[in-house]
């Protein structure tokens, strides 16, 4: 994509704002590129087109001395383009804690700012999901309680975290040297079937739904309302998140969504036969489609080693693309972790290895951050494109499903 080109240059320092800020790629002028006489440029199949997907812009090899070793340089190269986290589970671990502070270090979860830092990384999905067994009827009050929790945590820590709703935000928190939080994904149940509820959720800030669980969106793939629900996730600009969802659901999203879709927990199947894992088929698709694919940082889902995790990293390159792929590092949900990734501090040991295998820094420029952006900007923008010809959606499941 065109704008990754701004992205994969070093990113100004704290405080710089530049002449190219990124304020200017979500708002203000550029507004005139889907609206006035062009709006029938971006319709249907077209709205992929209108953002073209375009091979990143050289990156120079950031190497700090001629013989410096992996590590090091995986430690500048990650100053320049930090880690975009897939998956954090660290809300709903916090709900157990009756007092933390992630400013100074908090030994109890798998993430603090200390670490954070340690590990370079720039922007965390702060998953909502909702843990097995809690009633139905509960889902929508325990998302709202969470969505609450994750805004008092961010008030409290303002020295390290940064609420973030677009890709614009997201650089802002970076160059003010805070790490981007985006909400989601949320779990599917906590809409209830309303596309209004939605709508709230959406206004709240959530930008990440996972399309599994639901009558809606089920082993049988999406019914007609599930695929109402994306096109209006469409509109509002939240993306489907379909890791561990039926390959039947991953296979008509990819079709129907009008953006990138994320895979935020999904490794290779044909390395790990783990369901949440996606087959070559649907890695290509996914690739296809310009979507993301997350590969989680679990022992269960990629293997008990860093080389285990980087073999599910390449495979996922070669099948979808080095645009197709990212990290997840899934901590403070529960999983248990390959050794030398722990916490979130040990990004650099995975990047050095990846270095070690051959990977060209523009490929872990995407992997790490550039990838994400892209998404988040594309959604960005066809949800402008998408609310110029198309008013909230109305419809019910009683009446498209019976």
């Amino acid at each position: 994509m065109a704008d990754l080109q701004d992205e994969l240059h070093t990113l100004p320092e704290a405080g710089d704002r530049g002449d190219d800020h990124d304020h200017d790629d979500v708002r203000g002028d550029d507004r005139d590129d889907v609206r006035g006489d062009d709006r029938d440029d971006v319709r249907g199949d077209e709205v992929r087109a209108a953002v073209p997907f375009t091979p990143c812009a050289p990156v120079t090899p950031v190497t700090p001395e001629p013989e410096a070793g992996p590590l090091d340089r995986a430690r500048a190269l990650l100053a320049a383009h930090p880690v975009a986290d897939g998956y954090s589970g660290l809300p709903w671990a916090l709900r157990h804690l009756p007092w933390y502070d992630l400013q100074l270090g908090e030994s109890a979860v798998d993430t603090d700012v200390p670490r954070l830092r340690e590990g370079h990384v720039g922007a965390l999905l702060w998953s909502l999901h909702l843990p097995d067994g809690l009633a139905a009827d509960r889902a929508v009050g325990a998302t709202l309680e969470q969505l609450d929790l994750v805004r008092s945590v961010i008030a409290t820590h303002p020295d390290g975290l940064r609420l973030a709703r677009t890709a614009g935000q997201v650089i802002d928190a970076r160059n003010c040297g805070r790490v981007a939080v985006v909400l989601g994904p949320a779990t599917a149940a906590a809409l209830d079937d309303s596309l209004g509820i939605l709508r709230v959720l959406h206004s709240l800030g959530l930008r990440v739904l996972t399309l599994s669980g639901t009558t809606w969106a089920s082993e049988a793939g999406l019914t007609r309302f599930g695929e109402e629900v994306v096109r209006e996730m469409n509109r509002l600009g939240v993306l489907a998140d379909l890791s561990g969802a039926s390959d039947t659901t991953v296979s008509r999203a990819l079709t129907l969504s009008r953006t990138p879709v994320l895979c935020t927990r999904s490794a290779a199947r044909a390395l790990r036969p783990h369901p949440d894992n996606l087959p070559d088929e649907l890695l290509a698709g996914l690739g296809a489609a310009k979507g993301l694919c997350l590969v989680p940082l679990t022992a269960e889902q990629t293997g008990p080693s860093v080389r285990d995790v980087a073999d599910h990293l390449d495979h996922v390159r070669a099948i979808a693309g080095p645009g197709c792929v990212g990290l997840s590092g899934t901590y403070d949900s529960g999983a248990a972790h390959p050794q030398g990734l722990a916490d979130a501090s040990g990004y650099p040991h995975l990047i050095a290895e990846l270095l070690h295998r051959g990977w060209p820094d523009p490929d872990i420029a995407l992997l790490t951050w550039g990838n994400m952006q892209r998404v988040l900007r594309t959604a960005d923008f066809a949800s402008r494109a998408a609310q110029e010809r198309r008013e909230p959606s109305t419809a019910r499941i009683a009446h498209l499903d019976g």
